[in-house]
């Protein structure tokens, strides 16, 4: 248990589980630092000494999680590509978390990231089906909480797209005009 200063922030750094928790406390105080660290301590415990769970699955970062799923996602479907595309966004956002950590807002905080970088819906809400179905029981619980918040989902346009008028009149300008242009060529 320690806590450091970088900067301005404090930061507190301990062991948990045989694994480094290092993580800023967002406070200037070392005094809150403490608190930060004492709580956030607490958080992983109680994750951690959840009976309905095994103990290994929480304390697992998502990105071996999601390295297991996809072994054995391939063993059992023939076409893996697309999952291991969608895993692999949710891996490089959210890959370095632990799976206790992965709650309702960390998934919308995800739509929302993802959705700044350009994704399209439709995709966003295939990455997080995968992401909520290799958390197991926990991933269906914050289902429930989304879908309750009706916040699952990202709306998805169903538009058929039609080419613009300067388009279509641009390619009739490149078409040769005579029957003799063409031979030509």
């Amino acid at each position: 248990m320690a806590v450091f200063r970088r900067g301005e922030v404090w930061w507190y750094k301990f062991y948990f589980a045989g694994r480094l928790i290092r993580e800023s406390s967002k406070s200037t105080s070392k005094t809150l630092a403490r608190d930060a660290e004492k709580q956030r301590r607490r958080e992983l415990e109680s994750g951690f000494h959840n009976i309905g769970q095994a103990r290994e699955q929480r304390i697992r970062s998502l990105k071996e999680i999601i390295d297991e799923y996809l072994v054995g996602y391939r063993l059992r479907f023939r076409a893996p590509r697309f999952a291991k595309y969608a895993l692999g966004h949710v891996s490089r956002l959210l890959g370095t978390r632990l799976a206790v950590d992965i709650d309702a807002n960390s998934v919308l905080a995800y739509q929302e990231e993802w959705l700044r970088e350009g994704a399209a819906p439709k995709s966003i809400n295939e990455e997080v089906r995968f992401l909520l179905k290799i958390l197991g029981d926990p991933g269906e619980i914050i289902r429930t909480q989304l879908r309750k918040k009706q916040q699952l989902k990202l709306s998805v346009q169903n538009r058929i797209g039609r080419a613009s008028i300067a388009v279509k009149s641009r390619s009739f300008a490149q078409r040769p005009s005579s029957p003799r242009a063409l031979t030509s060529r």
